[in-house]
């Protein structure tokens, strides 16, 4: 039973208005677009808003005009566009089933839409401009931020400084950019550190999507001096679409057997290992080479991926990249491919590994600490750097009958994937838990950590 919350909420939309100019989501924005449906749906009238930070000060809208803005955003995602409707997937379907490239029409249609993008976007920045301030907010306002946006520009959140009435919960997704620089963009590391200073100096009560997460943040703040802060785990749901019993079938036809990987291209994500390890193979295998499908966009600092995918011939016929594939479409995939691939150094979550284990997809996953959190029950574990251990496994899940893929998809017949309602039971008992006021640090340390 979801425990009452009298208190009003404020959600931080900013991070999903500057999303409207993109035609599909990113992991994070797929958790502030939940929370922003969450938050915003319940609630007597007057106790719900959005809040923007501007540089001229946050602005707070209401409930209406909120929920106005978060549903044209997911709407400008196509993430409810069924699979048949989807011209990224179906061109993909096609080239599985044996045509090498997708289709121009799908390549075309997969660029629609940019200009509305941006002119929705335009006039949703000038309507934000002209609502009210903070003086909008209730006493006692729970302020939810729940990405990391502008968490680096720590001004921005001075208002709370203003208003110490409001109890601020922040959603940290990982401290990668600090445990592991070298993964990042250049300067990424210490624009992190102000993030989380910017968190521990601030937070009534964080909220992390795994126990690794919360276990790095606490330590993190603590070697800082700053101090122990509540801590609630709350593991993001999967979205009832992935479930085997959806309703949708899985994708027919496939030419060969075809692995998964998903998320952006960035080199923590390890996509280097596959793209070398597909090169072995099809040197040993020509047409019988399995399929790779990349879906996620490009990063940052991928020069030696790039060059792979766009010169490498050898390649070139067994790997496709994928960008702008609806909900629908990836749920239809991982019902019809052969395994997920997870290589990646280092996680916050890891939220393929989940999607795949409840759409029945097997799941080879690197051996890091979240993804034994997530999917110890259930996935196929390997060192990042064991190319020889990865390319067995591949070829091991490529036979007929393969023995291995058998018992990985067995491990999934009783899996239970975590959902939202779960997830939302948690966050709301926390909310519902936190004290009248909390008192921040010193403003004037929190301004030494301003970038210049």
């Amino acid at each position: 039973m979801q425990p009452a919350m009298q208190a009003c909420l404020a959600i931080d939309l900013t991070r999903l208005i500057t999303r409207l100019r993109h035609a599909s989501p990113t992991g994070i924005d797929r958790v502030d677009l939940a929370y922003a449906r969450h938050i915003l749906s319940q609630g007597a009238e007057g106790t719900r808003f959005g809040l923007v930070s501007t540089a001229f000060g946050p602005r707070v809208l209401d409930r209406e005009t909120a929920r106005g803005i978060v549903e044209a955003v997911a709407a400008g995602w196509v993430e409810d566009v069924v699979a048949e409707d989807d011209p990224v997937f179906q061109a993909l379907a096609a080239s599985l089933a044996g045509e090498d490239r997708p289709s121009p029409t799908a390549a075309r249609r997969r660029g629609e839409g940019g200009l509305d993008r941006r002119r929705l976007q335009a006039e949703t920045s000038l309507r934000v401009l002209r609502s009210g301030g903070i003086e909008r907010l209730p006493e006692g306002t729970i302020y939810l931020h729940t990405s990391h946006l502008r968490l680096d520009r720590p001004e921005r959140f001075d208002w709370l400084y203003t208003r110490r009435d409001v109890r601020p919960v922040f959603f940290v997704h990982d401290l990668i950019p600090i445990s592991h620089p070298e993964y990042g963009r250049p300067g990424e590391a210490e624009r992190h550190v102000i993030r989380m200073e910017t968190v521990a100096r601030h937070a009534a009560h964080v909220l992390v999507n795994s126990s690794d997460v919360g276990a790095r943040f606490t330590d993190y703040a603590q070697r800082r001096g700053l101090g122990p802060k509540p801590v609630t785990v709350v593991p993001l749901g999967v979205e009832p679409i992935f479930s085997k019993g959806a309703g949708e079938a899985g994708l027919p036809g496939l030419a060969r057997p075809t692995f998964l990987v998903c998320g952006t291209i960035e080199p923590r994500k390890n996509h280097l290992l596959l793209l070398n390890l597909w090169r072995d193979l099809a040197g040993r295998d020509g047409v019988a080479t399995p399929r790779l499908v990349l879906i996620g966009r490009r990063g940052w600092e991928i020069e030696n991926v790039a060059d792979m995918l766009d010169r490498c011939e050898a390649i070139r016929p067994h790997v496709s990249e994928v960008v702008g594939l609806s909900t629908h479409g990836l749920a239809r995939l991982m019902r019809g491919a052969t395994a997920l691939l997870m290589p990646s150094f280092i996680e916050g979550y890891g939220l393929p590994v989940v999607e795949a284990a409840a759409s029945g997809l097997p799941v080879v996953a690197s051996d890091i600490p979240v993804h034994r959190e997530i999917g110890g029950g259930f996935a196929h574990f390997l060192d990042p750097l064991d190319g020889p251990g990865w390319t067995a496994a591949v070829r091991a899940l490529s036979e007929p009958g393969s023995r291995l893929r058998t018992e990985l998809a067995g491990r999934l017949t009783a899996y239970e994937p975590p959902s939202w309602t779960a997830h939302f039971e948690r966050v709301d008992a926390a909310l519902a838990s936190l004290p009248a006021a909390v008192a921040p640090h010193g403003r004037e340390n929190l301004r030494n950590l301003r970038p210049t």
